[in-house]
């Protein structure tokens, strides 16, 4: 495919049974951002991807935009013609969820792939093959009634070989070495939660299960060593590679704090992108942007309503103007001229447990 091409949005679901019965379905799927992006229909994409695909996360090769990964609950899969085809990748297990994946920022040939339970992965050759990283280890900080998911990695563009895993619900690791060794970061996020506002307990014995209850981590790198951490009670930065953490107070800007989601755009290290919203299965989101490192945010969603918490949003890497993100329940939101003006798009009925979207 050409860079002419349209900018493609795809959106990744899982199936989630709720309390009252019903039950809601996974897939993966994609469709042009374009004039009629709210009016055409999703395409389904199975074809090479396992039997009721789920589809946690999604990410572009740095150098080829037809190269994209996709985590499944069997393990990382990978396309080469910009999602027609996929080819299960040679990963060491089988029946793996993968929920989160990221590039070594300076040597794109070595991937990581987070799992649940808590499992890290390496590829050194682009994705063909991958290896489990014996180092990286649940915690066990905080048990729930969900094995705990690596949910979120990243790599600090300044100092490439640290690498930086969110887990939910057990607070975050770090790796000084590539991935080889790990340390666990969590003992300053559970030393936080003894303030009131940041104690939380939800289906936990310990009031630290907010501060624990990681969604996201990244690293701008106009910002080295200073991770940003998104996480139940709003979003934290450490300035000393995670020995310490402090509240940047997104709730200056926002009333909803709970977030979903913190990124770096791939065109700007000053400039991020967070998802806000009131709690984990809300009736409200929202999308909010910093042009200083996260020092300040303002409100970049308008002309349309997220009727769920809003999970994960994207740039495109080859179009900075293009911007999307995407609710639980199924609404995608798109720009392609930088927020000025936004299309809304439903996924199939039924698909409601949305993790993933992602644009280029």
């Amino acid at each position: 495919m050409s860079d002419a091409q349209p900018t493609r949005v795809f959106a990744g679901s899982a199936y989630f049974n709720m309390k009252n019965g019903l039950r809601y379905v996974g897939g993966f799927f994609r469709k042009p951002l374009d004039d009629d992006f709210s009016m055409s229909a999703w395409q389904s994409l199975t074809t090479g991807l396992p039997e009721n695909v789920e589809a946690r996360v999604i990410v572009f090769h740095p150098r080829d935009r037809d190269v994209i990964y996709v985590g499944t609950q069997d393990g990382p899969y990978r396309s080469t013609d910009g999602g027609d085809n996929w080819e299960r990748l040679g990963f060491p297990e089988r029946n793996v969820k993968i929920w989160s994946m990221a590039f070594h920022p300076a040597r794109p040939q070595v991937m990581y792939a987070g799992a649940a339970p808590v499992g890290l992965y390496r590829s050194e050759d682009g994705g063909d093959n991958w290896i489990k990283l014996k180092g990286a280890v649940d915690p066990g900080h905080c048990p729930m009634d969900f094995p705990t998911r690596t949910i979120g990695i990243a790599a600090d563009a300044g100092r490439p070989d640290d690498i930086y895993a969110a887990l939910e619900v057990s607070g975050v690791l770090r790796s000084t070495d590539g991935g080889d060794t790990w340390t666990d970061l969590s003992a300053p996020l559970i030393k936080l939660s003894e303030q009131p506002h940041l104690k939380s307990r939800l289906t936990s014995d310990t009031d630290a299960s907010g501060m624990l209850d990681s969604h996201a981590i990244a690293v701008s790198a106009a910002s080295s060593g200073n991770p940003f951490l998104a996480v139940r009670m709003g979003i934290f930065r450490s300035a000393d590679r995670g020995t310490s953490w402090g509240d940047i107070e997104v709730g200056r800007y926002s009333p909803m704090t709970y977030c979903r989601d913190v990124m770096v755009s791939p065109h700007d290290p000053r400039v991020l992108y967070a998802c806000l919203s009131e709690s984990s299965r809300g009736k409200v989101g929202s999308l909010y942007r910093s042009d200083d490192v996260g020092a300040s945010w303002r409100r970049m969603d308008h002309g349309f309503t997220a009727s769920a918490t809003m999970m994960s949003s994207a740039v495109s890497p080859r179009d900075a103007a293009a911007v999307c993100c995407v609710s639980r329940c199924g609404q995608v939101f798109a720009t392609a001229d930088t927020g000025a003006s936004w299309q809304e798009s439903q996924l199939p009925q039924h698909v409601h447990d949305v993790y993933a979207v992602a644009c280029g």
